[in-house]
C-alpha cells in the first residue's frame, strides 16, 4: 500500500498548509475535504497497522513504531490508537515536507551561483579520492562542511518555517538595541519572526547575498551575534530533535546528486510562494541534466 500512501501524504500535505485552510479550517472549501478525506484513509490504514502490531505474538520491534504504543502520559496512561496515529502522521509530515523543500532550495541556490557549485564538487572530488566512490557513511558526511555550510545558508534565507510561536510562562522583560523595554506579561503568545531574524544586517553581512563563509571559521556570524541568532530549526528546549538528521538527509541527496550527475538550472530562480505554511518555490524548478562518473 506505498503507492497509496504516499498519495494520501501528498493530498494530506499540500491541503493542510494553505493558508486558507489554516485560517479557516472548518470551512467547506474544496481543499479542506480532500484534507479531511485523507487524513480519515492515512488513519484507517495505520490503525490498522497499530492493532497488527499489539495483537503480534512474535518478538516485538524495537522501533519508533512500537515506542510510541509503549509510551505513557505522565498520569500513567498508555497512548491511544488515535494518537499513535497522529503522532506518525505528525513525524512524517514534519521529516518529509521541509526535508523536500529545503533540498529544493539547496539545489537551486547552488545551480545559480556556479563559484558554491564548484566548491561543493571539489568537495565531492575530494571524499571520493579520500575514501573511494562507494564507501559514504555517516562519518564521511560529516566530512562534507562545504556542503553543510551551503545547505545552512540556504536554509537562513528560505526557512521552512516563516515564523515560531511559544507561550509565555512567566512575566519578563525585553530590552531593545535602542534601550527601549518591553513587559512581557503571562500568558500572551510570542512571534518569533524567522525569516526577518535571519536577515537582521548587524548580524549577518549582506544578507541578501548567499555566502556559506558566513558559517566558516573566523566568521561564525550566527555564534558571534548571539545565542538564538540563527533559528532556522528553533531554538531552546523546544528546538528541532531532527536538526542532525535533516543534515545527514539533504547531504545524502546532494552529494549523490553532484557526484553523478552535471546539472543545470534552466528555469529563472524561483521566487518564494507565500500560499503555504511552508515557504515553498512559486512553481517548477527546471534542471537540466547528464549523467557523469567523478573518477577516483
Amino acid at each position: 500500500m506505498f503507492g497509496e500512501v504516499l498519495t494520501l501524504l501528498h493530498q494530506l500535505i499540500d491541503n493542510s498548509l494553505r493558508l486558507t485552510t489554516v485560517l479557516f479550517p472548518y470551512a467547506p472549501t474544496l481543499a479542506n475535504r480532500r484534507r479531511d478525506k485523507a487524513h480519515a484513509r492515512l488513519s484507517e490504514l495505520f490503525t490498522e497497522i497499530v492493532r497488527s502490531r499489539k495483537s503480534t505474538t512474535n518478538q516485538i520491534e524495537e522501533d519508533v513504531l512500537q515506542n510510541l504504543i509503549d509510551a505513557r502520559h505522565r498520569d500513567g496512561r498508555h497512548t491511544t490508537e488515535g494518537e499513535v496515529t497522529g503522532l506518525i502522521l505528525s513525524l512524517i509530515f514534519a521529516g518529509k515536507h521541509t526535508s523536500s523543500t529545503t533540498s529544493t532550495w539547496t539545489g537551486a541556490r547552488l545551480l545559480n551561483n556556479p563559484t558554491w557549485l564548484a566548491a561543493a564538487m571539489k568537495e565531492q572530488e575530494r571524499i571520493i579520492e579520500k575514501y573511494g566512490e562507494n564507501n559514504i557513511n555517516y562519518n564521511i558526511l560529516q566530512e562534507m562542511d562545504v556542503l553543510h555550510r551551503c545547505i545552512k545558508e540556504t536554509l537562513r534565507m528560505h526557512p521552512p518555517a516563516p515564523s515560531f510561536l511559544r507561550t509565555v510562562h512567566k512575566n519578563f522583560t525585553v530590552r531593545t538595541r535602542e534601550g527601549h523595554e518591553y513587559e512581557i506579561p503571562r500568558g500572551h503568545m510570542v512571534a518569533s519572526p524567522v525569516l526577518f531574524n535571519s536577515n537582521l544586517p548587524y548580524i549577518y553581512k549582506d544578507p541578501e547575498v548567499f555566502d556559506p563563509d558566513r558559517f566558516g571559521p573566523g566568521r561564525e556570524e550566527d555564534k558571534v551575534g548571539g545565542k538564538y541568532s540563527y533559528t532556522a530549526f528553533s531554538g531552546g528546549k523546544h528546538a528541532c530533535v531532527g536538526e542532525n538528521y535533516a543534515y545527514m538527509q539533504i547531504k545524502v541527496i546532494w552529494s549523490h546528486l553532484l557526484r553523478n550527475f552535471e546539472l543545470e538550472l534552466v528555469s529563472p530562480f524561483p521566487k518564494t510562494s507565500w500560499k503555504k505554511l511552508v515557504l515553498e518555490p512559486d512553481g517548477k524548478v527546471m534542471v537540466r541534466y547528464k549523467r557523469r562518473r567523478l573518477c577516483p
